[in-house]
């Protein structure tokens, strides 16, 4: 796991909601500014994935960037069989699914992204608590998105690489 940059981030993590200024916001990834503007909404309001807004600490609606978690079930015989068979032999094992994850592109090179990832895996570990979860998932957009999460020690299902998971124990072990 690369050491975690000291930089501070320019503002605050919150639930996204109708003052959010959506419209404005451009990661360079045509179908992840596309979500944030036209799909978030829906899928937080039918329950199907919570998305997070980093904005500034100033109450500026602005969106410097987001990421969504939803509930995901891993099926033990996806993963690495070094890591199943240290696994109860459930046919489904809960897991917190970080769907999409971007930062505006004038925010690039920020630590933003890092951030972001870092509060996601603090938020699933605190979720962790309450609701059992094996690891957490993550869906990268691309080869280069598989990239970033690699660097901080997710490992790619068998059967893509663009499916990535890190254990809960290690998510945990960054919060101690």
């Amino acid at each position: 796991m690369p050491p975690v940059r000291n930089t501070p981030v320019p503002g605050i993590v919150e639930g996204l909601c109708d003052r959010h200024d959506r419209a404005a916001f451009s990661c360079g990834n045509l179908p992840l500014d596309r979500y944030l503007k036209e799909q978030a909404g829906q899928d937080l309001r039918r329950r199907c994935a919570s998305p997070f807004v980093l904005v500034p600490a100033s109450g500026s609606p602005t969106i410097l960037g987001y990421y969504t978690l939803s509930s995901y079930g891993v099926d033990v015989g996806e993963l690495p069989v070094g890591v199943a068979k240290r696994l109860p032999r459930y046919p489904l094992l809960p897991a917190p699914l970080l769907g999409r994850l971007a930062v505006d592109q004038r925010h690039h090179g920020q630590g933003i992204g890092e951030f972001l990832l870092l509060d996601a895996l603090h938020r699933a570990c605190e979720h962790a608590v309450d609701v059992a979860a094996a690891a957490v998932i993550v869906d990268a957009i691309d080869p280069a998105a598989a990239r970033f999460y690699q660097r901080f020690g997710f490992m790619p299902f068998p059967s893509t690489n663009t499916r990535l998971f890190l254990p809960r124990k290690t998510v945990a072990a960054l919060f101690d």
